[in-house]
């Protein structure tokens, strides 16, 4: 992925803001804190990977499979490859 080298500092910045969140739960999870504040982390780092992962395929589609040289054999065609990617993220 030597693309992301342009977003290395962004990136890393976001996955270390996701750490954040993770430990928050994990805080509270020990603290006891009730079920609705508990939620709320969990729902805000879900977002922040969500996000992570937005930006991060939409980068992959547009360096690897929209304006990508075609390669022979490479990993098949980028349409397959957009597929593959699209289904790994639904489940």
């Amino acid at each position: 992925m030597s693309h992301t080298i342009r977003e290395k500092q962004k990136l890393l910045n976001r996955v270390r803001r996701i750490k954040g969140q993770v430990e928050a739960i994990e805080r509270a999870l020990e603290e006891e804190r009730g079920c609705m504040d508990v939620l709320q982390l969990i729902t805000s780092s879900r977002g922040a990977m969500n996000g992570l992962l937005a930006v991060v395929l939409e980068d992959h589609i547009r360096t690897h499979l929209v304006d990508a040289e075609p390669h022979d054999g490479a990993h098949g065609s980028g349409t397959e490859q957009l597929i593959e990617v699209v289904h790994s993220y639904f489940k």
